[in-house]
């Protein structure tokens, strides 16, 4: 690629917060109508970069060209002007406003006397949204958009500005398989235009597909860039974490106990005759398609939503009425899909949220000790290594692996055998998974009963001693792990014949 023209050119890039540094002498070079995947551990420093590049960050030392002329940005309107967009993992749209008034947002085409040219903004817009082959009205509501639609608009957006440079910063975490597929067609129409674009992701699925380079980043230093038709992904995984990982996944698969959930033909929002169970040392998948009612049982299990038919039994006693603080004290644990409006308190400390579901083991009397807070949050920042300079540190300032990890603490704590695990490995490297999945195993091997919920085959497939397929909100089928494949899942996955009902 060295003989094509550069788009651009990032060399030498430094920045320091407070005294830390961030980045040492990062490069990253950028093709027109190519991507480069930025691939690096949260906390690697890929934000850092894409934002110093958008102009959200100035950088400290270090030199930016595009197109050749050495740039400078003092904000990200300059940055757009020249081309440079980002579309960050936590979409920033106006929901009660219109398309056609997001992507204008600001910029207004005026008629004469100060009054917004409505039907302009619209016609433009249409162009825009044709230009992607889009299928959206520039009058709908935004509020009224899925997900995969509201990042559309923020590509159409992009666009508008005289696009050379897009940079999409996790932009699949909460898509499904034909929005994925939707977005990469985008993808793939914008490098014909001679579009470049700046990739990061955690799915090393995506970047074979996505991807014509990759630039590994670690502790906030360049590694290496490598073309993708010439890659090696056990050699990009190690340079990326600075260690070999031996094998991802790595189960014992040791004889299930007794049972501890079951259900009986379960019914709740979005739940038709459910009939799981999980037992002692095994670790049991949920898997099917985003919507598939695989969360809603879950919640219903642990209490958040409500049980509107059915039974479901608990080591051996039926559960009414149940909620989550009875769910807890009976020994269950819940990490959520959100994490960060679910899971934890972002505004307070590890140590607040470590200790924040075994408050009533570990100070029954209701009076806090602050050294006993801080010891047992000690033990969990050991245990799970949990990357930060003290347990005083708010939960909100950690990566997103790092919050994970606080979470997952903060339910070992309490010494519970069943865990709910939805969504484990969302938007974490891969540094971070390998020791996520160690831990599971771990749990397993030492008795604990484990319901997993998981978009990732991969992980489906290498982590379960059972896999339960939902669809609609049915089970469409359930395999073990001898059994389980991609191709098994998939076929249930879009309705599949019903499996039939054990007996």
């Amino acid at each position: 690629m060295e003989q094509q023209t550069i788009l651009l050119k990032a060399e030498g890039i430094t920045k320091r917060f407070a005294g830390m540094t961030a980045l040492n002498k990062v490069q990253l070079t950028v093709y027109p109508g190519k991507v480069n995947v930025l691939l690096g551990e949260n906390g690697a420093g890929k934000s850092t970069l894409v934002k110093i590049i958008s102009g959200v960050y100035i950088r400290d030392e270090g030199d930016l060209w595009l197109n050749g002329e050495k740039v400078e940005f003092a904000n990200v309107k300059e940055a757009q002007k020249a081309g440079i967009s980002i579309i960050h993992q936590e979409l920033n749209m106006l929901p009660e406003r219109t398309i056609a008034q997001n992507i204008f947002l600001g910029r207004e085409p005026m008629k004469t006397g100060g009054i917004v040219d409505y039907k302009k903004m619209v016609m433009e817009s249409r162009k825009l949204l044709n230009n992607l082959g889009l299928d959206l009205n520039p009058n709908s509501l935004v509020k009224n958009l899925s997900i995969a639609q509201q990042q559309m608009v923020e590509v159409t957006k992009a666009l508008s500005f005289n696009l050379k440079l897009l940079i999409m910063d996790e932009p699949t975490s909460s898509l499904t398989k034909n929005e994925i597929d939707k977005l990469f067609e985008i993808v793939d129409r914008l490098k014909s235009q001679g579009i470049g674009i700046i990739y990061i992701s955690h799915r090393m699925d995506e970047l074979l597909r996505v991807g014509d380079q990759i630039t590994i980043m670690r502790d906030g230093e360049y590694i290496d860039c490598v073309d993708t038709d010439h890659i090696d992904m056990d050699e990009v995984v190690s340079k990326m974490v600075g260690r070999k990982i031996e094998k991802l996944y790595n189960r014992r698969w040791n004889e299930p106990g007794a049972v501890v959930l079951r259900t009986e033909s379960l019914c709740g929002i979005r739940l038709r005759n459910v009939n799981i169970e999980v037992r002692k040392g095994e670790i049991v998948s949920l898997s099917g398609l985003v919507g598939a009612g695989r969360t809603e049982v879950a919640k219903a299990i642990f209490g958040y939503d409500p049980v509107t038919g059915g039974k479901y039994f608990f080591n051996g006693k039926e559960i009414t009425r149940p909620t989550p603080k009875k769910s807890v004290r009976m020994g269950m644990a819940f990490l959520p899909e959100d994490r960060k409006n679910e899971g934890l308190l972002l505004r307070k400390s590890i140590k607040e949220n470590v200790v924040s579901a075994g408050l009533f083991k570990f100070f029954p009397k209701g009076l806090l000790n602050d050294r006993r807070e801080a010891e047992i949050a000690e033990r969990y920042r050991n245990e799970l290594k949990i990357a930060t300079t003290g347990v005083e540190k708010l939960a909100g300032e950690l990566s997103g692996g790092n919050q994970q990890k606080v979470v997952i603490g903060k339910w070992l704590a309490t010494g519970n055998q069943f865990f709910i695990f939805d969504e484990p490995t969302r938007g974490i490297d891969v540094g971070a998974k390998a020791e996520i999945y160690q831990l599971l195993d771990h749990l397993a091997a030492e008795g604990a009963a484990i319901l997993m919920i998981s978009s990732e085959m991969n992980e489906v497939i290498g982590l379960s001693d059972r896999v339960y397929v939902m669809y609609e909100g049915e089970i469409m089928g359930e395999f073990s792990h001898e059994e389980v494949s991609q191709e098994a899942i998939v076929a249930k996955s879009v309705g599949g014949v019903k499996a039939a009902k054990k007996g």
